[in-house]
């Protein structure tokens, strides 16, 4: 027992010895690390269990405080990217570092650092970096007449943080990382993909959700929603209480294919549903729907795409990036400017490629899912990209296996949730 107890005192002091070492290094980084277009705005040690606030965050973005569960460096910069554009971009270092490395991602019109993921993955000894992608907020503004900022948008700001960011993980502890892995969702999964497609050596493995690929055709796609169900008055318009009624007669008629009535449509490609049972019948006016609103083609999207109001993030690519209009009034899109923005495809922004030999000769792992109850996003959409990677490379689910696997997820919302 002597010897037992004057181990753990000898073992105190150098535990105590490590910790002062990992603050002063994290002080002091900010004057020893230097890297090209690179500027440290500061270095924060954080203590485990720590409730990280961000007062200067843009309104858009979610989350005003992030609290860290172990003890890390932040480290907080600016990275010029051009004569018009840079990326805030934060690298987070834990104390307990396993060796590896994460980048997060991005979501919507990618304005806002993903503190979330970074406390989950530090949390789990990875050295993890965020950027703003460019530009800050869920907001279009920024693009206006500023390609270099749609340029970081589109690629630039996550390939750049991942240089910047594995060369600060060096800097800091050493030595070069072991692993380097991706991590994000929507916008982040579409990210995740750009990243598989143009710069394969990044990782060593990516998992993507939800991907907002075909990206200029998935903006058109959902601004025609508006068009679809019209405004609120509208003979085509449904009031979320009437939505609700559909989707409940949905599940009538479909929730039970899959052999169990759980609340979740295991497979909406079987689901072919008819409305007829909901249009109002001689002096019955209420809790049904008129001909005319059964026609309206829709989901469950109420609080989303079926408001009766412009998609946000539609609006804003058409009359920041497409158009360069402010004014662009997003209830008179046509075919013809579906058909202009896709031809635009700034700095190939559709990250649509098929050819993933990059990332299969590598070695590089994919983990890509979606979830079918997406009200965003559709799951066809991942759907017509997996299948679109299969017919370009030629290869067969099963060999696509080796490197690239498609989730999915019955009854997952848009990046999570759920029934």
């Amino acid at each position: 027992m002597k010897s037992f107890t004057t181990s753990a005192a000898l073992l105190l002091p150098a535990a105590q010895v490590a910790m002062a070492a990992f603050a002063d290094d994290c002080v002091n980084f900010a004057k020893s690390f230097a890297y090209e277009n690179t500027t440290v705005w500061f270095t924060n040690v954080e203590p485990a269990g720590a409730n990280l606030t961000f007062p200067e965050r843009h309104p858009t973005c979610s989350g005003t405080s992030q609290v860290v569960d172990v003890e890390l460096c932040r480290v907080s910069m600016l990275v010029t990217t051009g004569a018009t554009s840079n990326i805030s971009l934060e690298a987070w270092l834990p104390s307990n570092w396993t060796g590896r490395f994460l980048s997060t991602g991005n979501g919507g019109t990618g304005g806002c650092i993903q503190y979330e993921d970074m406390a989950y993955a530090t949390s789990r000894g990875f050295a993890t970096v965020g950027a703003n992608n460019g530009h800050n907020g869920t907001v279009g503004e920024p693009f206006y007449n500023n390609p270099g900022v749609i340029e970081d948008f589109a690629y630039r700001s996550l390939h750049t943080g991942v240089v910047v960011g594995k060369n600060v993980t060096k800097a800091f502890y050493g030595k070069e990382h072991t692993r380097s892995y991706y991590l994000g969702c929507s916008t982040g999964g579409r990210q995740g993909f750009k990243e598989a497609q143009e710069f394969p050596d990044d990782f060593d493995g990516i998992v993507a959700g939800a991907p907002a690929f075909s990206f200029n055709n998935l903006t058109s796609w959902s601004g025609h929603f508006l068009l679809a169900t019209g405004t609120e008055g509208s003979p085509t318009f449904l009031s979320k209480d009437q939505w609700a009624l559909v989707v409940k007669d949905v599940l009538t008629q479909c929730d039970g294919l899959d052999g169990h009535v759980d609340g979740i449509i295991e497979d909406p490609d079987l689901c072919q549903y008819r409305p007829e049972s909901l249009i109002c019948g001689a002096g019955n006016s209420t809790n049904c729907l008129t001909g005319t609103q059964a026609e309206t083609p829709g989901a469950d999207a109420t609080n989303i795409l079926l408001t009766g109001t412009a998609f946000p993030y539609t609006r804003d690519w058409f009359r920041y990036v497409v158009y360069n209009d402010p004014n662009w009034d997003p209830a008179t899109l046509t075919v013809k400017d579906m058909a202009y923005s896709s031809d635009l495809n700034p700095f190939d922004i559709a990250t649509w490629k098929g050819d993933l030999s990059g990332v299969k000769d590598r070695g590089t792992k994919i983990l890509h899912y979606h979830g079918l109850q997406d009200p965003i996003i559709s799951s066809d959409n991942s759907a017509r990209y997996y299948n679109h990677v299969s017919r370009t490379m030629g290869l067969t689910s099963a060999q696509l296996d080796e490197f690239y696997r498609y989730f999915r997820i019955s009854g997952m919302n848009h990046c999570s949730g759920g029934p």
